[in-house]
């Protein structure tokens, strides 16, 4: 007796039997459309923060720009007067402030780098190592970067007080004739600003820190240790060399502010003499008591080359590390 197998043949199985419903293919790359309503949504979604940016950002800066080869008091167009360098003349050559300012601007970048940068470092090294409560020594420490400028100003006219402020109050400088004025003498006000603002860039500067340190392998902990390593050798042999991208960020986050430092001494002092800065000069320049619009902006233009100094490498280092991956 001979049976026949004949053995079933992928194409065969595939052949669906006689009467059965055709299976259904499943589309490959299959993307739903989207309806005209998700179109408006996306649409209103990112035009209207374009179109926001666009108009607050770069066309007030191109008008910036344009305005400072002219003449304005910002009464009506007509009074609008082409001037050419004469703004940039006057500013390099007979602004007794001008100098002064570009100094402070510098004496401000130099004391944040050096004295509230290695704090927050030395905060995030502590703070990475899982201490108890460090929750909220984070958040302590954090808090200044939060408050407003205003209240930060404010808390340190009383702490500044020569009558009544806290530091007099400790040294004995409170009674008539020992009083130091902290704020209004030119020889110390801007470093008195300064305290304050180190108080709250050691805050920023411990969170990009402490941000920095979690990315590092803790593998290499683990070799230093083995290695005998003790900890200040696996920090400045191991961890500090891990941290350069950090170390730029920092570097670049420090030297915008500061550049941009205004409202901690406008609340203190409103930029008076010792305080000078290149932001002060604008708003003073712009919506001071004798409008010049023009003048302010050509301060505005230098201010903003002189960002564009620092930021430009960052960015251009910054896409340059982007494509390599």
């Amino acid at each position: 007796m001979t049976t026949d197998i004949t053995k079933e043949t992928p194409e065969a199985a595939a052949v669906p039997p006689p009467g059965a419903a055709p299976a259904k293919k499943v589309p490959q790359g299959h993307r739903r459309l989207l309806t005209r309503r998700d179109r408006l949504i996306l649409g209103l979604m990112a035009g209207l923060p374009t179109i926001l940016h666009i108009a607050l950002v770069w066309v007030t800066a191109l008008a910036s720009i344009a305005l400072a080869f002219t003449t304005w008091d910002g009464i009506g167009f007509d009074s609008i007067q082409w001037v050419g360098l004469q703004n940039f003349k006057e500013l390099f050559e007979q602004n007794p402030q001008f100098w002064p300012a570009v100094q402070h601007n510098v004496v401000w970048f130099v004391v944040l780098i050096l004295i509230p940068t290695p704090l927050g470092l030395f905060l995030a090294v502590q703070l990475d190592k899982n201490i108890r409560f460090s929750r909220v020594y984070q958040t302590a420490f954090f808090l200044p970067v939060v408050m407003s400028m205003a209240v930060i100003g404010f808390v340190w006219q009383l702490i500044y007080n020569p009558d009544t402020g806290l530091i007099n109050s400790i040294i004995g400088a409170n009674e008539p004739g020992k009083y130091i004025d902290w704020i209004g003498d030119p020889d110390l006000n801007l470093w008195a600003i300064l305290v304050a603002a180190s108080w709250r860039h050691a805050g920023y500067m411990m969170i990009l820190y402490l941000a920095g340190l979690k990315g590092v392998d803790p593998s290499l902990r683990e070799a230093s240790a083995l290695d005998g390593a003790s900890e200040w050798q696996t920090f400045k042999n191991v961890i500090f060399p891990t941290l350069r991208p950090t170390n730029t960020v920092v570097l670049v986050v420090t030297i915008i502010e500061a550049l941009r430092a205004f409202d901690l001494v406008f609340v203190f002092n409103k930029g008076a003499e010792g305080t000078e800065l290149l932001s002060i000069l604008v708003t003073n320049n712009i919506i001071g008591e004798s409008s010049r619009i023009g003048y302010g902006s050509a301060i505005a233009v230098v201010l903003l080359l002189i960002s564009l100094v620092v930021i430009i490498p960052y960015l251009v280092a910054t896409f340059r590390k982007e494509r390599r991956a």
